[in-house]
C-alpha cells in the first residue's frame, strides 16, 4: 500500500509508511490476538474494510483490513505525504507541520471519526485507491513495528526510504528494556 491514495473529504494523502498486524493467535500485538471482541470486531473482515480504533484513549487510528471474514489482520497506516488539503488537514491539526507523520496525527489530518470503523474503503466516505499507475515504484525499507510492547521484533513495519513524511518511529517499552539490558550487559 506504500504509494497508494487516502482521500477523506477534500484530504488526500499518500501512504509512505505501514504496519502489519496479524489475526488471532498469531501476532501478540495485534488486538485480534485473542479472538474477536467488540472493539476489534471490524478486523475480522471483509477485506477493503476501515479498522479504527482509539489509541491512549484519544487518538484515531486508522487500518486497512486484509484478510476475509473471519480472519483477522490489518495493515495500520502509520503515515502520509499531503497531497490535498493542506487547509482542512491543517486547520483539523490546529497547526501546519507534522500534519500526518504518525498514526494519531494522520488520523487528525483526515478528520476521521469512530463512525468510519467498518465502513467500506471503495465507496464509503473514506477512499483507498492504488498508486496512478505512471508513478515510479518507491523504493522500500523494513524494520521492527514501534510504539509495541509485544512482538516488537517483527519487522512488519514498511516505509518508503529517505521520505521525510515518514513517523519518528519510536520503539515500545519492551524493546528499549531490552536494549538497555544489552547495553548493560557488555
Amino acid at each position: 500500500m506504500l504509494g497508494w491514495r487516502l482521500t477523506h473529504g477534500s484530504v488526500e494523502l499518500e501512504i509512505v509508511e505501514t504496519e502489519a498486524y496479524l489475526g488471532e493467535g498469531a501476532d501478540e500485538a495485534s488486538h485480534a490476538h485473542i479472538g474477536p471482541r467488540p472493539r476489534n470486531q471490524s478486523m475480522f473482515g471483509p477485506a477493503g474494510r476501515c479498522y479504527i480504533y482509539k489509541s491512549y484513549g484519544m487518538h484515531l487510528c486508522f487500518n486497512v483490513v486484509c484478510h476475509e471474514n473471519e480472519e483477522a489482520g490489518a495493515v495500520l497506516i502509520r503515515a502520509g505525504r499531503l497531497l490535498r488539503g493542506f487547509e482542512q488537514a491543517s486547520a483539523a491539526r490546529g497547526r501546519d507541520v507534522d500534519l500526518a507523520n504518525g498514526p494519531g496525527r494522520l488520523g487528525q489530518a483526515l478528520a476521521l471519526t469512530p463512525e468510519l470503523d467498518g465502513s467500506s474503503l471503495w465507496d464509503g466516505p473514506l477512499t483507498l485507491r492504488p498508486s496512478p499507475p505512471d508513478s515510479v515504484p518507491p523504493t522500500v525499507e523494513c524494520g521492527p513495528r514501534v510504539g509495541i510492547s509485544r512482538a516488537v521484533d517483527l519487522p512488519y513495519r514498511f516505509w518508503i526510504a529517505d521520505c521525510a513524511d515518514v513517523s519518528k518511529g519510536r520503539p515500545g517499552p519492551t524493546h528499549k528494556r531490552q536494549r538497555l539490558l544489552s547495553e548493560a550487559a557488555r
